[in-house]
């Protein structure tokens, strides 16, 4: 066994995966799992630069993570960078920094690159799964981007779009709560996007929704009426559209104060929550999906499978 350690930095959070990696077989075991909401990508929609606190708070995280990797005798380290390092025109501060702390060299991936990475550590356990069907056609609602893939056994098709929670809350801001004229402008943003994607992924062929990221594990959380976040009730829960579509239209709804106020949401999540939801209500109405596969697998475990 090798112990890895995976990071994936993304638009609006940061997490790590401490593991313990069979290169024969590419099993994991988990011995540690975390995630640091940093707002990295911080108006970089508008601005294309990654903001000096933006910076700060994600240089933070890495300094945290290096000593929970150096506690834990890691061997081999994996950091993936996504959407908003994508975006910035000064990432070169970002890839700088994050290589004096932890010592490796982030990279800064492709959409595609981080569509496949999310597919394999997605559906990687589903692959015995009688009820089931295949092909997945597999959703991952980040903070800067959103990951559309189709495949059974392996990525058929790919495509990234620019239709992050963030990005859509940043490029829109709307009222408190969301005016009519505020959710009309987020569809025709969100179904532009669909249409784009659509191009190169057969949203049609897919039989199985599978959904990735904090939006969607939230909006599951909320469906599921748990207390507090429980990962183990939300990993591969099931939650029907008609579902999605009544907590989708009840955050939009509610003010800041209000969605603050729901057991299993997330400070950092509470102003985005709202564009994620109607992310996966606008794909799951766009292709049909009369359920979505809520999966708290995801990018994550796809890069720590690939050092094993």
């Amino acid at each position: 066994m090798t112990r890895v350690a995976a990071i994936d930095c993304g638009t609006n959070s940061i997490r790590l995966l401490v593991a313990d990696a069979d290169p024969a077989t590419g099993e994991l075991v988990d011995l540690d799992r975390r995630m640091t909401i940093v707002r990295l990508g911080q108006d970089v929609d508008r601005t294309r630069r990654l903001a000096p606190e933006a910076l700060e708070r994600t240089f933070a995280a890495c300094r945290e993570y290096a000593a929970v990797i150096k506690e834990h005798g890691v061997e081999r380290v994996r950091f993936v960078a996504t959407s908003a390092s994508r975006d910035a025109e000064n990432r070169d501060v970002f890839v700088r920094g994050v290589l004096d702390i932890l010592g490796v060299e982030p990279e800064v991936i492709t959409g595609d690159q981080e569509a496949e990475f999310s597919f394999t550590g997605a559906t990687k356990e589903l692959a015995g799964r009688a009820d089931l069907e295949k092909p997945y056609l597999v959703v991952d609602i980040g903070g800067g981007s959103t990951e559309f893939v189709v495949g059974s056994d392996r990525v058929s098709a790919a495509r990234s779009v620019d239709i992050g929670c963030v990005r859509l809350t940043e490029r829109h801001r709307p009222a408190d709560p969301a005016t009519p004229a505020d959710i009309t402008a987020l569809r025709a943003d969100i179904s532009a996007a669909l249409d784009t994607a659509a191009r190169d992924v057969p949203f049609g062929e897919a039989r199985t929704l599978v959904g990735l990221a904090g939006s969607v594990t939230t909006v599951a959380a909320i469906a599921l009426g748990l207390t507090a976040y429980d990962s183990e009730a939300i990993h591969h829960s099931r939650i029907p559209f008609e579902v999605v579509r009544e907590i989708t239209t009840t955050l939009l709804c509610s003010t800041h104060a209000e969605r603050a106020t729901i057991p299993v949401m997330h400070p950092g999540r509470v102003d985005v929550i709202v564009t994620g939801a109607l992310i996966l209500l606008t794909v799951m109405e766009r292709t049909g999906a009369q359920e979505v596969v809520v999966s708290e697998h995801d990018i994550l475990d796809g890069i720590g499978w690939s050092i094993a």
